[in-house]
């Protein structure tokens, strides 16, 4: 029958075999992950431009001359989110954890360097404090700018964009109801003699005109329709050109269903504007005169 130690210096040396160990093993997992490259991901360009892959080890300096180096082992590749603002600049990129990133940019030889900030984010709960903060903080804080980070309807690039695209819309809506008034107009002359003969056994100007209506409502609706097939058709062909062209994923055009639906309703009235201005001259004549000599 085995005895069970109950010695007090045994069981304190086991004690602390167990500890020193424990110690060795702590210390030497911190100086293996010390010497293991820290990890950061890069953009698909910058992987694709430098031949990288998942796994290869990079060297990361804050300047150009290699100061201050760091080794980083590339942890994944990722795909830059799309900002048309730079859609035209290469996105060579890499994310590094923030702490890894003050070691890397920080001056040794400035030990507030590391405790920095040039710029600091802050989100309101009511945007429509935002002036009144503004000045408050630069008031309590000399030399602190406060700006916005939304672009207002004045300075911002897309709502003058979006204007010229207003004004080239107005443009081509001007010349299709042009274009489909003079169509009009000639379909109703090449119809004159049936008007009169309509006209003859009793048709009265309100069918008639109602009639010449449909006919332009269904003219312009279809043409709605056809630019909508065709908008939809060459969507992804123009986003598949300036995707490559530029090597972002960023869209450039988008047909959405309510983009669709208010083409067709603007082009419906229109439409039937142009049928009924085309006929009107003609419908208000004399049946006799109706009829050529």
């Amino acid at each position: 029958m085995q005895r069970a130690c109950h010695n007090p210096s045994v069981i304190a040396f086991r004690t602390g075999l167990a500890a020193v160990a424990l110690l060795v093993a702590t210390a030497a997992a911190v100086l293996g992950a010390r010497d293991r490259p820290l990890s950061i991901l890069v953009s698909r360009q910058l992987a694709t431009r430098a031949h990288l892959a998942v796994g290869d080890v990079v060297t990361l300096a804050a300047d150009a001359k290699g100061a201050r180096a760091a080794a980083f082992r590339i942890a994944g590749v990722y795909e830059p989110t799309p900002d048309p603002m730079v859609f035209t600049a290469a996105r060579l990129e890499a994310r590094l954890h923030l702490p890894d990133l003050i070691d890397l940019v920080a001056d040794p030889s400035d030990p507030s360097s590391r405790e920095a900030a040039g710029i600091i984010n802050l989100k309101l709960v009511g945007p429509q404090d935002g002036p009144r903060f503004a000045s408050d903080l630069m008031a309590r804080a000399p030399g602190v700018a406060v700006r916005p980070t939304a672009r207002s309807s004045t300075s911002d690039p897309f709502a003058v964009l979006e204007r010229f695209h207003v004004a080239i819309s107005a443009v081509t809506m001007v010349s299709g109801t042009a274009f489909l008034l003079a169509l009009m107009v000639i379909r109703a002359e090449e119809r004159r003699e049936t008007v009169g003969i309509l006209r003859l056994i009793g048709i009265s100007h309100r069918s008639l005109l109602t009639t010449v209506a449909c006919e332009g409502l269904l003219v312009a609706a279809l043409g709605a329709v056809f630019g909508v097939l065709l908008a939809y058709a060459s969507e992804g062909l123009v986003n598949h050109i300036f995707q490559a062209r530029y090597d972002t994923t960023l869209v450039f055009v988008r047909v959405t269903p309510s983009i669709a639906l208010r083409t067709i309703a603007v082009a419906a009235p229109l439409g039937i504007l142009a049928g009924i201005g085309a006929s009107w001259t003609m419908l208000r004549r004399e049946v006799l005169s109706i009829f050529r000599r």
